[in-house]
Protein backbone atom coordinates (compact mmCIF):
# COMPACT_ATOMS: atom_id res chain seq x y z
CA UNK A 1 0.00 0.00 0.00
CA UNK A 2 1.42 3.26 -1.11
CA UNK A 3 0.43 6.34 0.85
CA UNK A 4 -0.01 9.28 -1.38
CA UNK A 5 0.35 12.82 -0.01
CA UNK A 6 -1.96 15.42 -1.46
CA UNK A 7 -0.31 18.34 -3.10
CA UNK A 8 -1.21 21.67 -1.51
CA UNK A 9 -2.09 23.81 -4.54
CA UNK A 10 -4.41 26.47 -3.11
CA UNK A 11 -5.47 28.11 0.11
CA UNK A 12 -9.10 28.27 1.08
CA UNK A 13 -9.55 32.02 1.83
CA UNK A 14 -13.30 31.94 2.48
CA UNK A 15 -12.94 31.59 6.30
CA UNK A 16 -10.36 34.37 6.30
CA UNK A 17 -12.70 36.68 4.36
CA UNK A 18 -15.57 35.84 6.74
CA UNK A 19 -13.47 36.79 9.77
CA UNK A 20 -12.28 40.02 8.15
CA UNK A 21 -15.84 41.05 7.28
CA UNK A 22 -16.98 40.48 10.86
CA UNK A 23 -14.07 42.56 12.16
CA UNK A 24 -14.85 45.29 9.64
CA UNK A 25 -18.48 45.44 10.82
CA UNK A 26 -17.36 45.68 14.46
CA UNK A 27 -14.88 48.48 13.72
CA UNK A 28 -17.35 50.50 11.63
CA UNK A 29 -20.14 50.13 14.20
CA UNK A 30 -17.90 51.18 17.06
CA UNK A 31 -16.51 54.12 15.08
CA UNK A 32 -19.99 55.42 14.29
CA UNK A 33 -21.03 55.24 17.97
CA UNK A 34 -17.95 57.14 19.06
CA UNK A 35 -18.36 59.76 16.31
CA UNK A 36 -22.00 60.40 17.20
CA UNK A 37 -21.34 60.33 20.93
CA UNK A 38 -24.26 58.05 21.72
CA UNK A 39 -22.38 55.54 23.84
CA UNK A 40 -23.80 55.98 27.36
CA UNK A 41 -21.15 56.72 29.98
CA UNK A 42 -21.34 57.30 33.71
CA UNK A 43 -19.01 60.24 34.35
CA UNK A 44 -19.29 60.25 38.10
CA UNK A 45 -16.84 57.43 38.85
CA UNK A 46 -13.12 57.21 38.22
CA UNK A 47 -10.96 54.16 38.93
CA UNK A 48 -7.69 56.08 38.99
CA UNK A 49 -8.82 59.08 40.98
CA UNK A 50 -6.48 60.47 43.62
CA UNK A 51 -7.25 61.79 47.08
CA UNK A 52 -8.14 65.47 47.02
CA UNK A 53 -5.69 67.58 48.99
CA UNK A 54 -7.36 70.82 49.97
CA UNK A 55 -5.13 73.87 49.84
CA UNK A 56 -5.66 77.04 47.81
CA UNK A 57 -8.32 75.32 45.76
CA UNK A 58 -11.89 76.11 44.86
CA UNK A 59 -14.54 73.42 44.61
CA UNK A 60 -17.57 74.23 42.49
CA UNK A 61 -20.42 71.87 43.34
CA UNK A 62 -23.45 71.40 41.11
CA UNK A 63 -26.35 69.82 42.97
CA UNK A 64 -29.08 67.64 41.48
CA UNK A 65 -31.60 70.47 41.84
CA UNK A 66 -29.39 72.91 39.86
CA UNK A 67 -27.94 74.88 42.77
CA UNK A 68 -24.30 75.97 42.61
CA UNK A 69 -21.96 76.00 45.58
CA UNK A 70 -18.41 77.31 45.73
CA UNK A 71 -16.57 75.88 48.73
CA UNK A 72 -19.87 75.03 50.45
CA UNK A 73 -21.29 78.55 49.89
CA UNK A 74 -24.53 78.75 47.90
CA UNK A 75 -24.03 80.97 44.83
CA UNK A 76 -26.92 82.00 42.56
CA UNK A 77 -26.34 81.19 38.89
CA UNK A 78 -26.37 84.87 37.90
CA UNK A 79 -23.49 85.60 40.35
CA UNK A 80 -21.45 82.50 39.51
CA UNK A 81 -19.15 84.22 37.01
CA UNK A 82 -18.52 87.13 39.39
CA UNK A 83 -17.68 84.74 42.23
CA UNK A 84 -15.34 82.68 40.03
CA UNK A 85 -13.43 85.83 39.04
CA UNK A 86 -12.48 86.41 42.69
CA UNK A 87 -10.03 83.49 42.38
CA UNK A 88 -6.56 83.80 40.90
CA UNK A 89 -5.89 82.21 37.50
CA UNK A 90 -3.36 79.92 39.24
CA UNK A 91 -5.96 78.54 41.64
CA UNK A 92 -6.82 74.88 41.17
CA UNK A 93 -10.53 74.67 40.55
CA UNK A 94 -12.41 71.38 40.84
CA UNK A 95 -15.93 70.71 39.60
CA UNK A 96 -18.01 68.32 41.70
CA UNK A 97 -21.18 67.49 39.79
CA UNK A 98 -24.05 65.28 40.88
CA UNK A 99 -24.48 62.58 38.24
CA UNK A 100 -28.22 63.28 38.07
CA UNK A 101 -27.84 67.01 37.47
CA UNK A 102 -28.22 68.46 33.99
CA UNK A 103 -25.08 68.14 31.88
CA UNK A 104 -25.82 71.63 30.59
CA UNK A 105 -24.96 73.06 34.03
CA UNK A 106 -21.59 71.28 33.98
CA UNK A 107 -20.88 72.68 30.52
CA UNK A 108 -21.86 76.17 31.72
CA UNK A 109 -19.32 76.02 34.56
CA UNK A 110 -16.54 74.67 32.34
CA UNK A 111 -17.33 77.30 29.70
CA UNK A 112 -17.07 80.09 32.29
CA UNK A 113 -13.74 78.76 33.51
CA UNK A 114 -12.33 78.43 29.99
CA UNK A 115 -13.68 81.85 29.00
CA UNK A 116 -11.57 83.46 31.73
CA UNK A 117 -8.46 81.32 31.03
CA UNK A 118 -8.50 79.15 34.15
CA UNK A 119 -6.19 76.25 33.31
CA UNK A 120 -5.85 74.26 36.57
CA UNK A 121 -9.15 72.44 36.30
CA UNK A 122 -10.25 69.05 37.58
CA UNK A 123 -13.34 66.96 37.99
CA UNK A 124 -14.04 65.24 41.31
CA UNK A 125 -15.13 61.63 40.90
CA UNK A 126 -15.98 58.76 43.19
CA UNK A 127 -13.46 55.91 43.27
Amino acid sequence: MVLQIKKFDSINVVPFIDIMLVLLVIVLTTASFVAKGIIPVDLSEGKSSDELKLHKEAIITIKKDGNFFINKELVPENLLEQKILTYSKKTSIFVNCDKESKFELFVTVIDLLKKHDYKNLGVITRK
